[in-house]
């Protein structure tokens, strides 16, 4: 059985603050792709359109393209809930109210654009008790004008597990997708999710799916999980994007790539057997989360990735 390719990239940041830093270091490593989530310390989303203008430009000569636009879109509170239930530290916290401009959810759409990035990474709030996925559609129209816009733009929406929010780990994003097949297949006659329903109905196979799982199997491991093959079945299919990080479990921190305690290789080739096959290259983008040293960590997760890679027979791009 071939694998789909892996189609490397790495989250700026995680190199450094600095564009300058996030360049050299794709420069020094062959890299063509970086995924672009804070510049300087500042989310992209908290930027005006010009600064992201000349953000996208400085990549484009530096022969550069960005796959993806890490957004922290809904890794906040959410609207009419009271109290979350904190599990730990917000990574990257985000409040709508730093947009420059009232209208987020077309200013994240913009955003994606300018950087010509296919895909773009959302979450599912903060995590409080009683949710349900439809509150992700019903709570406000905020995601279902988003996928609108993923529409009319053709960029997917990837739905990352993070343990801080609602769906933190692998089981919950399958029952998440689990629930939105059987929504799409039978849709509820509630207003507040009939559009959901319009948007995301496929008549057929071949109609374009702009919701997606985005598996971060590295935080289902550093929550104690150790996803089922039942639930990477469910998400395999729908997967063209994976972020790639690593955990000393003992420790209870990130390590780069490879030097941690995830069994890399059986999982990356469990997911990766199941995709569709019309899918031929899977985004494979480095999270190294190693701030204190950032740019070393980062070359060490290439190079485990590619040790990885090589190790189950799968291309690296």
């Amino acid at each position: 059985m071939t694998l789909p390719r892996l189609q490397l990239s790495v989250i700026g940041d995680e190199i450094g603050s600095s564009l300058g830093e996030m360049i050299s270091f794709a420069h020094e490593h062959g890299l063509t792709r970086l995924d672009m989530r804070t510049v300087g310390g500042r989310n992209l989303l908290e930027m005006k359109t010009e600064e992201v203008i000349e953000i996208s430009r400085t990549l484009e000569k530096a022969g550069i393209t960005v796959p993806a636009f890490v957004s922290p879109l809904f890794k906040w509170r959410a609207p009419r809930i009271g109290t979350t239930s904190g599990r730990g530290k917000v990574d990257f916290a985000f409040e709508p109210s730093r947009c420059p401009v009232e209208d987020w959810v077309a200013q994240a759409m913009q955003i994606a654009v300018i950087l010509g990035a296919p895909h773009m990474r959302i979450f599912s709030y903060l995590r409080y008790g009683g949710f349900r996925p439809l509150d992700l559609f019903g709570l406000t129209n905020e995601l279902n004008r988003l996928l609108g816009l993923a529409g009319h733009y053709d960029i997917s929406l990837q739905l990352e597990n993070e343990p801080v929010c609602n769906i933190g780990n692998i089981a919950e994003l399958a029952a998440f997708f689990r629930k939105m097949e059987e929504l799409r297949e039978n849709p509820p006659p509630a207003s507040e999710e009939q559009e959901f329903a319009k948007l995301e109905r496929r008549a057929t196979g071949e109609e374009p799916i702009y919701l997606r799982p985005l598996a971060d199997i590295a935080n289902a491991w550093s929550t104690g999980e150790k996803p089922t093959d039942a639930d990477i079945a469910a998400l395999a299919p729908l997967t063209t994007a994976i972020h790639l990080k690593d955990r000393d479990l003992t420790a209870g921190r990130t390590v780069p790539l490879g030097d941690g305690d995830v069994p890399w290789p059986t999982e990356l080739r469990r997911l990766l057997s199941g995709v569709d096959s019309k899918t031929k290259e899977v985004l494979a983008s480095i999270e190294t989360h190693c701030p204190d040293d950032g740019r070393n960590a980062t070359a060490r997760s290439l190079a485990g990735l590619r040790r990885i890679a090589a190790e189950i027979g799968v291309e690296v791009v």
